[in-house]
């Protein structure tokens, strides 16, 4: 279980700003088109150059290596990179036969070219990919944004029996209002730079 912590955070044009997300709880952030939410989310991966301090329970982002920073706060990208011609090679640690079944994909999709894959089975398999490298804190941008309704309630399903059974934390970006309330037990608007809490429960 971890904790996600920002401190006077900022990069470019968002913060500087704090923000706590507790272990096993599922932050939304929302906002306009360019209002940084793709931004602030990089910055916390330790993608992009940022000022202040973000903190993984006792681990701080300036005192690790950025690849041990990125295993355990991981950024699962609104549009997934690939490396390799072979959908399995990027499965350096193997794959969850459940996990894959939960998400609509046959066993024999590691055997698939990466190039005949649709937009929505990639973007399912980026993230099943990050879930397996058994991150404590997530952050997801738009990780249903190329999924039809019953792909995206299969990944909502997904993203909360790991967060629970992991006690991960996890920073959702989302335009999505009916995902937000469904899956967020906090709800923020990033606006101007500032994140402004849109109510509890």
């Amino acid at each position: 279980m971890a904790s996600l912590h920002l401190q006077q955070f900022a990069t470019h044009h968002v913060g500087p700003l704090g923000l706590s997300v507790a272990a096993a709880e599922c932050v939304c952030v929302e906002g306009a088109s360019g209002s940084g939410k793709t931004l602030l989310l990089r910055a916390i991966a330790d993608l992009d150059p940022h000022r202040g301090e973000a903190r993984c329970d006792d681990a701080v982002c300036s005192a690790m290596p950025a690849p041990a920073w990125r295993r355990a706060v991981a950024l699962v990208a609104a549009e997934s990179q690939w490396w390799s011609e072979l959908v399995g090679d990027h499965f350096a640690d193997g794959v969850d036969a459940d996990w894959l079944a939960r998400l609509d994909l046959p066993a024999a999709a590691m055997s698939w070219q990466v190039a005949r894959c649709s937009t929505g089975e990639r973007q399912r398999l980026a993230l099943l990919r990050t879930l397996m490298q058994a991150p404590a804190v997530l952050l997801l941008d738009e990780p249903t944004g190329n999924l039809d309704e019953q792909n995206t309630r299969r990944v909502e399903s997904l993203l909360a029996d790991y967060r629970l059974q992991r006690q991960a934390a996890l920073l959702w970006v989302s335009h999505d209002k009916g995902q937000i309330g469904r899956v967020a037990q906090r709800h923020f608007v990033l606006d101007q730079g500032q994140l402004h809490e849109c109510g509890r429960r």
